[in-house]
């Protein structure tokens, strides 16, 4: 079934294939809640990009790529606030006392704004950023495991950390 953006209205799209999608998704990530979001980030985001305009053949695997997409950066966005939380945890056994609600709720707002500067740059300078400072891989293995230069891992983090500056001034 061939079918071009300009003949298949998204709301066709919607009705002919959401109940799928979240079906898939749900069965990807075993929680119906989590699937009905995605659904409607995956919806939304195709609302939002150029690949509308330029059509597609197949919309249930143009549909999953965008899914898939979605759900990598919802578990990197996942590994982001799991680390942040154990070193909370550690942070808060060393202190005597505990984080006030309003450092919580800063720390949540900082990486919010930290996972929403990553959403803007391109895929290999979010994966070197991810990689050094999440998993705490050096430039030499960032550089391997991203097949490209140390150069071009420092110059990753250094676009990344320049745009999140801004952030904690």
């Amino acid at each position: 079934m061939n079918i071009a953006s300009n003949t298949l209205p998204v709301a066709e799209l919607y009705r002919d294939h959401h109940v799928w999608l979240r079906t898939w998704l749900s069965r990807k990530l075993g929680c119906a809640h989590h699937a009905a979001d995605l659904a409607h980030y995956t919806f939304e985001r195709i609302l939002a990009s150029r690949d509308l305009l330029l059509g597609f053949d197949q919309p249930r695997a143009f549909l999953t790529t965008t899914a898939k997409r979605l759900m990598i950066d919802r578990a990197r966005r996942q590994a982001v606030e799991n680390a942040y939380l154990a070193e909370l945890a550690m942070a808060a056994k060393d202190s005597e006392g505990e984080c006030s609600p309003e450092q919580i709720l800063a720390a949540v707002q900082a990486l919010d704004e930290i996972s929403a500067v990553l959403a803007g740059v391109s895929p290999k300078a979010r994966e070197a950023f991810l990689l050094h400072y999440l998993d705490d891989l050096a430039h030499a293995e960032v550089a391997r495991r991203l097949a490209v230069s140390e150069r071009m891992v420092r110059k990753y983090l250094a676009r990344v950390l320049l745009l999140c500056q801004p952030l904690f001034n």
